[in-house]
């Protein structure tokens, strides 16, 4: 009997998206196959480099070793604090600078048109850049124009891609909402737009329903979502959260393949 198809969407959070490295490692060691991944922002990021081949693992050595001066190039603030070319180079360094169809897990990277206003999945072209736009935070990343779309952050509209992880074959929709920070007062301009994006991101998590079978949710309410410095906490987190989902996932995948035998 050939097993279900088990897609994954990594949720949208800054710096809290360390966390699903955690989870895929959770994934990795209990042989839970991952055949397809949609990310919205950070979860853009991880899934790009996973489905690029680059192990739980090494990803986790390498959120140690980067520093925000190997990303922050600031810009005069016409469209963005961050200009995000260094970011960039990154990226195509890490995934080796190749297109969707060249991946090893086919991927799916959420992004924000603000000039359809609406959600779009991208599925083609040049990795890097798509992940480029679906991280670009309005006001701190310029945005990304990209076939006559200005694109942002996919976090926007859809924090957690399980509806598009289903739309690209997933049989299993496992997702990480990466939750909300408890902030103090805002200090400066980079604060000011993260918590607000935290508001926004409530209000979509209360009118939305996140089309997931199994939502993990690490707890990371105290996690700072511009503080790259918890990469310890936030892996550890996300590992907990996914070792507590592992029943749910198990019977999802079991009742999958009942439902095929009958």
């Amino acid at each position: 009997m050939e097993r279900p198809v088990v897609g994954l969407a990594l949720g949208s959070g800054a710096a809290k998206g360390y966390a699903h490295i955690g989870v895929l490692q959770v994934l990795e060691r209990e042989k839970i196959p991952v055949d397809i991944i949609v990310g919205s922002s950070i979860g853009s990021l991880i899934g790009a480099l996973y489905a690029a081949g680059i192990s739980s693992v090494m990803l986790e050595r390498l959120a140690y070793q980067i520093r925000r001066r190997h990303w922050v190039d600031l810009s005069v603030p016409k469209k963005g604090l961050i200009a995000g070319n260094k970011i960039e180079t990154i990226l195509r360094l890490l995934t080796k600078n190749v297109d969707f169809e060249q991946l090893e897990i086919p991927l799916g990277v959420i992004a924000t048109d603000l000039c359809s206003k609406k959600s779009i999945l991208i599925r083609e072209g040049n990795v890097a850049l798509a992940v480029k736009a679906s991280i670009a935070i309005p006001g701190i990343f310029c945005p990304v124009e990209l076939e006559g779309k200005i694109l942002v952050d996919g976090g926007v509209l859809e924090r957690v891609p399980g509806s598009q992880a289903r739309m690209m074959g997933a049989d299993v929709v496992i997702g990480v909402e990466l939750g909300f920070s408890n902030y103090s007062f805002p200090n400066n301009i980079y604060d000011i737009l993260i918590q607000t994006f935290d508001v926004m991101g409530r209000e979509i998590q209360a009118l939305k329903q996140y089309d997931c079978d199994v939502l993990i949710t690490p707890d990371l309410s105290d996690v700072d979502g511009l503080a790259f410095n918890q990469v310890e906490k936030c892996i550890y987190e996300g590992r907990k959260a996914a070792e507590k989902a592992l029943p749910q996932i198990m019977e999802n995948l079991r009742k999958k393949v009942e439902a095929r035998e009958e």
